[in-house]
Parts: structure tokens; sequence; C-alpha cells
């Protein structure tokens, strides 16, 4: 069996790679949607942790921004994706998805919401054109996805650390209180002092380790991956902002629909939105 490589070790190779290159029940009073399709209705709640996402959701929808757009985006087992502007009127074969409001959202990550079946969130360009993961203002996706084993998610919990070791390296190193260490390893970067540098890397592992442990699959979640389903490996690496409560046939009709090359369906699935509370 294959050892899980240490915290240390794969901080260092960060290291070495920079010398080359609210309070109170929030289940209360959620706000719900009703999306329109060519293949029929789905009501999706919205969650009261992500505020920021709940809000312009619903100030799209109420606007009537999302109206005639199209899910451009469809891969079985995974999801289905739309609310990009540049959708309407579309020709066929046109590449979609790159299409905005002209603003993007700041993450918001809660460890208790997961990519589970029927998941609502938030699309994004990804890490190497956006490190600090910033939410598109507009497209968004609903999860269809699939189960997993338990081994199948123990494995997932390991890529998911390595993924995301860089970017929580990151989010520890701006933290205020850091500031200073900051300051130190920018400085053994500039210098090429690698002692220097083990050494900052060793003193803030404590700090890595809880941070990457975040990636670790709860028993409530594998569980949930185990019987319901979804879509593990995006788990706090984009906002989840809501949860599909009506409609998961319209879903998995979407979601097995004929597509080009680029994953948008041959045949437009047209939507529409109606903020219903």
């Amino acid at each position: 069996m294959k050892t899980a490589l240490s915290l240390t070790t794969i901080l260092v190779g960060i290291f070495f790679l920079g010398f080359t290159c609210s309070n109170g029940d929030t289940s209360k009073n959620r706000s719900r949607v009703l999306i329109h399709t060519t293949y029929g209705d789905m009501i999706v709640e919205l969650y009261n942790e992500t505020p920021a996402h709940r809000d312009n959701f619903l100030k799209l929808a109420t606007q009537g921004y999302y109206d005639s757009l199209l899910f451009h985006r469809v891969m079985k087992n995974f999801m289905i994706q739309g609310g990009d502007p540049d959708s309407k009127n579309a020709p066929e074969g046109t590449r979609l998805g790159n299409g905005g409001p002209g603003y993007e959202l700041n993450p918001e990550f809660i460890d208790t919401l997961i990519h589970r079946r029927g998941a609502l969130a938030a699309a994004r360009n990804p890490d190497n054109v956006n490190p600090a993961r910033k939410s598109s203002g507009s497209q968004f996706y609903i999860v269809q996805g699939k189960t997993f084993t338990p081994e199948e998610l123990r494995s997932m919990e390991e890529r998911r650390k390595m993924q995301n070791q860089q970017f929580e390296f990151a989010m520890v190193m701006s933290k205020p209180e850091n500031d200073s260490i900051k300051q130190a390893y920018t400085n053994a970067m500039k210098t090429g002092n690698r002692e220097v540098g083990m050494q900052i890397i060793q003193q803030l592992e404590p700090q890595l380790k809880a941070a990457l442990d975040k990636y670790r699959f709860s028993d409530e979640d594998a569980r949930i991956y185990g019987s319901v389903g979804g879509a593990p490996h995006l788990d706090d690496a984009y906002t989840i902002f809501g949860q599909l409560i009506e409609g998961f046939e319209v879903l998995d009709s979407i979601a097995i629909v004929k597509t080009d090359p680029n994953n948008r369906p041959t045949t437009d699935i047209i939507m529409t939105m109606e903020v219903l509370d």
C-alpha cells in the first residue's frame, strides 16, 4: 500500500518550486427559486450560510437576467451548467462559458455544505487564472453526480489534499498574524536561502495540517456520497449556495441529452426563473 506524503515533504516541494517559477438557525426562511426548463421545472432552495451568493442569485433571477439563457454545459453523472449571458440566442456550435455580468464574487466556503446530488454551486475560472477562487457573477451548476465507494473516497482525499496544498499555503501565509513569517519567507525566496525556507515551512506545519484536514470526508459525508451520490472532488473549492429540492427527474433528463464536443447540448435547453419566496 502506498504511504501518503508527509505535509513537510509536500511543502518543501512548493518551496523549491518557488525558486524556479453568522449565528442562529440558518435553515429557517430559506428563499426558493423555480427554474423553468425545456424539460420541466426544478425548485432550488438557497442557503443563508452563503449570503452574498444567495442575494446575487435572487437579484439576477428577479431582474430576469437568466430568462432565455441556456444550460450550455451538460455532463452525465457530473452536473448541468448555465447562466452564461452569451448563451442567449447563441448560434448552434458556439462555444460558451466565458460570459458573465462583469463582476465576480468572493468565495463562501462552508465545510458543512457538500456537493451532494442536487447541490447548487457557483461556476468559476480555474485556479491558474483565479487563485482566489472567486465565483462567476452569474454562472452556476447543479450536481447530478454518482455514488462512490469508501476506497474511492479515501483515494480522493489524498488527491484533494495534494491539489489544494498550494492554495492553503497561500491562505495561511495571508493571515495577519503571519505577516512577519510571510516577509521572512519572501526574503528567503528572493535570496535562495533554503535553510530559512525549511525552518519557515516547519514552523507553519501545524497550521497547514489543520487547514488541509478539512479535505477529509466526515463519516456523514462519506455516507451521503456512498448512497445519494454527488461530486465530492469539488468540495471546499467551489462555493455551494443552494440545493435542488424538487425536479430531480428534470435534472436527470437534462444530464443525459446528446452534446457536442464542448458538452453543449445539441438541442437548446432554455431556462427562465421565478423567485417563489
